[in-house]
């Protein structure tokens, strides 16, 4: 009985010594978590200064050459063609004959409408010389005169007809294609040729409202391509849009009359350059220390160990750095990374 009260009351000091142990162990547990609560508190960021820099302020854009004039030359009457003068690549002029189309059934309606013609002419003579006489009365002279008049525009609208079967190029440039060959029926509004000039090109681009406000037409412009890449070509601003397209941009041309040989071509990609050379002292700011994006216009301060969220107004971007226009002063600190754990007056931890 002795040696059974004796293994209880070492069970019981066993117990009792393992409740003092973990008590002991969770006050030092609470202790050490409610100092790493404290440290934890403050967020880690990195961080960089708002500084001046001399950034070449060349805004690059780049778009697509067209041609100055393009004509898709159409027929303007049916029949099958008898000639065709040009082929793909050959130069034209304005007023070349490219093709005739048949035109028995035109010239025949020429020369039955210049013979009615001639009648009524001859009839409007003699018709004026009984009226000088008495012969007839004013309303007969004015019938004639009519039908000829009728008889000059049926013979002014056959010659048209005829003329019609005689396809010419209205613009000067290059065959660009030709879709039709000797002996083809054509029908009217079928595309017959299509035909480029090159001797001058327009280079379309957008430009956004940060940057087109700096351009006025008539402004000379650099271009360079990938194609050619030692040389550079110069043109001149001739439109810039007075509206902004859906993206918010606005459309501008350029007119390239310096291309020697024709070595630049409609649909070629190119780059133009505006502001070239323009080395200016802009207050900026990193990228990153945008909240979000650049369109946010927001950006935390590291102030006194903390992270004041700022409102401000961004310009041009410049690669890595965008131009700030507002909100900040050069040698403030801005939070470039950790900006995702933040609120105003977050308590931070600069670990740059």
């Amino acid at each position: 009985m002795k040696k059974i009260i004796i293994t209880g009351i070492v069970i019981v000091a066993a117990l009792a010594g393992i409740m003092y142990v973990l008590n002991n162990n969770k006050e030092k547990n609470e202790a050490e978590t409610a100092v790493v609560a404290e440290t934890n508190a403050a967020v880690a960021v990195r961080v960089d200064t708002v500084q001046v820099k001399d950034i070449n302020a060349d805004n690059v854009v780049n778009g697509t050459f067209a041609p100055i004039q393009q004509l898709n030359l159409s027929a303007e009457t049916s029949g099958q063609v008898q000639k065709v003068f040009v082929k793909e690549g050959d130069r034209v002029q304005v007023g070349q004959t490219l093709a005739i189309i048949k035109a028995d059934k035109f010239n025949v309606g020429v020369n039955n409408a210049q013979a009615a013609y001639n009648t009524a002419l001859a009839d409007a003579n003699r018709f004026e010389s009984a009226y000088q006489t008495g012969g007839v009365t004013k309303q007969q002279l004015d019938q004639v005169k009519l039908q000829l008049e009728n008889a000059k525009n049926n013979l002014a609208n056959a010659r048209i007809n005829s003329s019609d079967a005689v396809i010419k190029a209205t613009i000067p440039g290059i065959i660009n294609s030709k879709n039709v060959e000797p002996g083809t029926f054509v029908n009217p509004g079928q595309g017959l040729f299509d035909i480029v000039n090159i001797s001058e090109l327009k280079l379309k681009v957008t430009v956004d409202e940060k940057n087109v406000a700096g351009l006025k037409v008539g402004d000379k412009i650099e271009i360079t391509t990938s194609v050619f890449p030692t040389d550079a070509f110069w043109g001149k601003i001739t439109f810039i849009a007075p509206k902004a397209d859906a993206s918010l941009n606005f459309p501008v041309e350029i007119l390239v009359t310096d291309n020697p040989d024709q070595k630049l071509k409609a649909g070629m990609y190119a780059n133009a350059h505006f502001g070239l050379d323009s080395k200016t002292p802009i207050l900026v700011v990193p990228r990153n220390a945008f909240v979000g994006s650049v369109s946010s216009n927001q950006i935390f301060v590291a102030k006194n160990n903390k992270a004041v969220l700022t409102q401000v107004t961004s310009g041009r971007s410049f690669g890595d750095y965008i131009e700030v226009l507002s909100g900040l002063n050069a040698g403030e600190v801005v939070i470039t990374s950790g900006q995702i754990n933040l609120f105003n007056d977050s308590p931070i931890k600069i670990i740059n």
